[in-house]
């Protein structure tokens, strides 16, 4: 676990592709999320200031966490996903400051809502509650613990509907 309790977050650069290829393919068993992440960025969801790296020494990607484009019914939205952490560096801090500074710059940008698909311990303590609360859904079968929404705006609850991703997640 690397010794670091604050982390450079930061819109990724062309020059960190190859490193959050490496961080992601490195974070899960398969290539299938760096794949998406690769696909995304081709994509009309792709919002390249909500593309963060986590930084360490030397200005080195450590983490990534993703926000793209979706809808809940027909109100846009952003997705979370992935969120990647080299191996060697998870639970260090180095995902958590990915996800918050990304959350950051979409408030900043004027985003209203975030929804995840993710493990239902950890999501929640970035502000995220179960989606089903709120009416949000899926058109496919999900744990409804793991299925989790935030608003940007504390005064302003998630609206109800069925999740659109994008076409590259392939749902």
């Amino acid at each position: 676990m690397s010794p670091h309790t604050e982390w450079i977050t930061r819109a990724e650069t062309p020059a960190d592709v190859p490193a959050i290829r490496k961080i992601v393919l490195a974070a899960f068993e398969t290539p299938a999320e760096a794949d998406l992440v690769d696909a995304l960025r081709a994509d009309s969801s792709w919002i390249p200031e909500l593309s963060v790296v986590a930084a360490g020494d030397g200005d080195r990607p450590i983490g990534h966490a993703l926000l793209t484009r979706c809808h809940i019914g027909q109100t846009p939205a952003l997705c979370l996903a992935p969120v990647a952490v080299l191996p060697g560096h998870q639970r260090s801090g180095a995902g958590g400051a990915a996800v918050r500074a990304a959350l950051a710059q979409a408030a900043a940008m004027g985003e209203r809502f975030v929804v995840v698909l993710g493990h239902p311990e950890y999501y929640p303590r970035f502000g995220f509650t179960r989606a089903s609360a709120h009416g949000i859904g899926v058109s496919f079968e999900v744990p409804d613990e793991a299925l989790m929404a935030l608003s940007l705006d504390p005064g302003q609850a998630p609206p109800a509907g069925v999740i659109r991703y994008a076409a590259p997640f392939g749902l």
